[in-house]
């Protein structure tokens, strides 16, 4: 059986016309909604002389471009999610909603943990967003690590379930509490037609019944990881069950919203005979923490996203970034816009056949989108990387190809 904690989905019947964009044309019938992912608060983060003492995230290794606004080693001081909700809340309108999926507690070790911190993490990030988004409706799914001991969550009632029923007891109703204290899942109704769902076929099937449409948001995405051969992101034997699931009911679902990874990907989910019929996305974490032996990290991020308020389809992504380095050096934090989607890729929108087009443009040789594409994968970390050979194939096939059996032949060929 499938464990579906912190999935969530979006059911799509009708829903209001929000205002465009700032600093776009008008976009008449279109709606957003905002993505924060990956928070992943260090509260031991501090800058001191020794740089094996700047934070526990770093695990003793020395952090020696360590500034205000964090370090690459370390997870997310305070004030970076502070300065990161800031600059989002003056674009968030009254009508947008939030999806935050998960992750809250930093990555140190099980000892440095306990049910109590992980609580007091997401009691700190709720009332922390609560407080810059007073009136946006927050709909938010636990991650791998929102619970101790990490990637171990069960399929009953906890003390965590429980607490983050309490704390988040403002956005959701009677009904999604309960099950959401007793399973780490939950169903909601956002707005008239708009419905909030934690588990999943038979969600789908009444959809489907009903001529609806259904976001999809998880923290941990289907597939395959990006930089990792031949690795899924949930178990593998899942993996399939789901992919088996979203083809069953593609018709119904007009997107999927991730995070977990902490880079900024897609996916185009194909049919069996090859036709594209679903769109994946992944955004960037706001923590900027690699390991110390990857070769490349993210700049912070948090993202939103602009679609058909009448068919619910995806037509943009607005991607917002915290140059790090710069930020350091200045100590002042000038997030800015990174890239929209449909102008960085030529693209009319991001519905299944415009990405499918995207991504079998990054096979061909020497393409300087696959390159854009990558260079936005690590949030502008370094746009001097390139990926290339095992690298790309790994990348491409991991866009193109979710199920065991396609993406073993991917990989095979080399795309």
């Amino acid at each position: 059986m499938v464990h579906l904690s912190g999935i969530v989905l979006l059911l799509c019947v009708a829903a209001p016309v929000a205002a465009a964009p700032t600093g776009s044309a008008h976009l008449p019938d279109t709606d957003r909604f905002w993505h924060i992912t990956d928070l992943h608060l260090d509260p031991t983060y501090h800058l001191v002389s020794d740089p094996t003492k700047v934070c526990f995230s770093s695990k003793g290794f020395p952090t020696v471009h360590a500034g205000l606004y964090g370090d690459f080693l370390c997870d997310s001081p305070y004030r970076l999610i502070q300065s990161a909700f800031t600059h989002m809340a003056q674009f968030v309108q009254p009508q947008d909603f939030i999806i935050w999926t998960g992750d809250n507690p930093p990555h140190v070790p099980v000892s440095e943990l306990s049910t109590d911190i992980v609580i007091q993490v997401i009691s700190n990030m709720t009332e922390t967003i609560r407080h810059h988004f007073p009136k946006q409706t927050v709909y938010p799914a636990l991650g791998n690590h929102d619970y101790w001991p990490q990637d171990q969550m069960p399929t009953s009632t906890n003390d965590i379930y429980q607490a983050a029923a309490k704390l988040w007891q403002p956005w959701l109703d009677s009904e999604a509490l309960i099950t959401l204290s007793q399973g780490g899942f939950y169903s909601q109704l956002v707005r008239p037609g708009l419905r909030v769902f934690e588990w999943l076929e038979k969600i789908l099937e009444k959809a489907a019944q009903t001529l609806e449409k259904v976001f999809i948001i998880a923290h941990v995405p289907v597939g395959y990881l990006p930089f990792a051969r031949d690795v899924t992101a949930v178990r593998q034997s899942d993996n399939e069950r789901l992919v088996a699931i979203f083809r069953k009911y593609s018709h119904v679902i007009e997107g999927h919203f991730y995070g977990h990874t902490h880079r900024d990907s897609i996916m185009v989910l194909l049919d069996q005979k090859g036709e594209a019929v679903n769109s994946l996305f992944v955004s960037p974490a706001i923590t900027p923490i690699r390991n110390v032996w990857e070769p490349y990290s993210n700049n912070p991020a948090f993202r939103m996203y602009v679609y058909n308020s009448k068919d619910f389809s995806v037509l943009d992504i607005w991607q917002y970034f915290l140059n790090l380095t710069e930020a350091n050096e200045k100590q002042r934090s000038d997030w800015r816009l990174e890239y929209i989607m449909t102008e960085a890729f030529g693209l009319s929108d991001l519905q299944p056949q415009s990405l499918l087009q995207l991504a079998l443009s990054f096979t061909l040789p020497q393409t300087k989108t696959f390159h854009t594409y990558f260079t936005h994968f690590i949030v502008s970390y370094n746009s001097s990387i390139v990926c290339e050979g095992d690298c790309k194939v790994t990348q491409v096939c991991s866009v193109l190809h979710l199920d065991q059996q396609s993406y073993s032949k991917c990989v095979e060929q080399g795309n």
